[in-house]
């Protein structure tokens, strides 16, 4: 039974979050891409030349490309990328044609660089939302994928060859500022990206080295509510042995940890660092309650 709600809580999130992200894109897309000729990468930047050139639709244009990827997709890559791809390759053109339906949503603001800034920055949440929950954006990943297999080359390095032939392809219909709005949201994009990607998950590892272990562990364990791991070490200079504490707390448990330390032994050696993401017992799964002397 918990399992199964387990289960059911993670496809809500899965299905929510694909459905916010490419909503989104398609609203940032639509309200400040194209109205303010940024350039930008993927199927969406070859639409906009398209549209530039032959005034065909932009998201019908986006909707074949992305389908013909798909099925490339799963003819070369495999059933697992079609299954993770095919709701991104559906559901943006489809955001992007409503979109286009409202009322003044292409007039939200006449200055570019505030234009930019946003999109960047939403952008960045709209595929951090979507690669969160494990599911793709479909797209120009696929065909970087397929390329990758392909070639037996880094997937990176067609990431950066078809962002310069798409961007290029802009850059010969857009003038200067064009562009450089263009590199402002990129910029912008992949710093939120990764922001959104470790949101909620980063974490403080605190490694401690004292005399007075066992007292700073017993006060982490039942006053901090904290889990530690106990490690063998050796003194450089007199090649004592010990014991060091190492301990994953969240930010906010930072100043008591320090206190904690500091109140028991003064002269601690503490190092502070800063990880991205933290899984297993206590994270992301259930923690065991157990009495903070176990083990003595």
């Amino acid at each position: 039974m918990k399992d199964l709600k387990k289960k059911s809580i993670s496809t809500f999130k899965m299905v929510l979050f694909v459905l916010l992200g490419n909503a989104l894109l398609a609203f940032v897309v639509t309200a400040f891409i194209i109205p303010h000729n940024i350039i930008m990468g993927g199927t969406t930047g070859i639409a906009i030349v398209l549209n530039k050139a032959f005034g065909i639709d932009t998201a019908l244009i986006v909707f074949i490309l992305n389908v013909i990827l798909l099925f490339l997709g799963l003819i070369v890559i495999g059933k697992k990328l079609f299954i993770t791809s095919v709701a991104s390759t559906l559901l943006y053109p489809a955001f992007l044609s409503l979109m286009q339906r409202i009322p003044g949503i292409d007039s939200l603001t006449g200055n570019t660089l505030l234009a930019s800034l946003f999109a960047g920055v939403l952008m960045g949440i709209s595929l951090g939302l979507v690669m969160r929950v494990g599911s793709s954006t479909g797209g120009m990943d696929i065909a970087n994928l397929i390329l990758s297999k392909i070639t037996h080359r880094s997937v990176s390095i067609f990431v950066y060859i078809t962002d310069i032939i798409v961007v290029g392809a802009q850059a010969i219909v857009s003038d200067s500022e064009s562009i450089m709005m263009g590199i402002v949201v990129l910029v912008l994009e992949s710093l939120m990206l990764e922001q959104v990607m470790i949101f909620g998950q980063a974490q403080i590892q605190l490694f401690i080295i004292s005399e007075h272990y066992e007292e700073i562990r017993e006060k982490f364990l039942k006053e901090l509510n904290a889990g530690v791991t106990m490690s063998y070490i050796q003194t450089g200079l007199l090649g004592e042995d010990g014991k060091g504490i190492i301990c994953i707390i969240p930010s906010r448990k930072l100043y008591n940890a320090n206190e904690i330390v500091r109140s028991i032994d003064p002269e601690a050696f503490i190092t502070v660092t800063k990880i991205k993401e933290v899984k297993g017992r206590g994270f992301t799964s259930e923690r065991q309650q157990l009495d903070y002397d176990v083990g003595k």
